[in-house]
């Protein structure tokens, strides 16, 4: 979970080529817009406002592993909701950087590698 958000930095999350490997460079920053606005956002916040009170709950109860020495499981299950938290952060920023991309004030890297087949 805490792996995504640098993935998304580096621009080497995963697409669907069909569409997005043989447009234009401010093409390709539009569909990445819509995406993060419509898709990763949302979700990201959904996910978070719903793991949260499994989090929470294992906090407040002090629930630990049934096996021998008891390691405490409120750090795990808080890592889910602080990952997605974490990712709807770069999102936001990656945001930014389309939004400055289209306006002409940033000057952001368009280049896009094919994975190989």
């Amino acid at each position: 979970f805490l792996g995504a958000p640098m993935l998304l930095k580096l621009n080497e999350h995963v697409r669907v080529d069909v569409i997005y490997g043989t447009r234009e460079p401010r093409t390709r920053a539009w569909i990445d817009l819509v995406g993060l606005i419509v898709v990763l956002l949302p979700v990201c916040a959904v996910c978070a406002w719903l793991c949260w009170p499994m989090a929470h709950d294992a906090y407040v109860q002090h629930e630990v592993s049934p096996s021998a020495g008891g390691l405490l499981r409120w750090p795990v299950k808080a890592a889910i909701p602080a990952g997605f938290v974490l990712l709807g952060l770069q999102g936001l920023a990656e945001v930014g950087k389309r939004v400055g991309y289209l306006c002409g004030t940033f000057n952001m890297d368009t280049h896009y590698e094919r994975p190989v087949q």
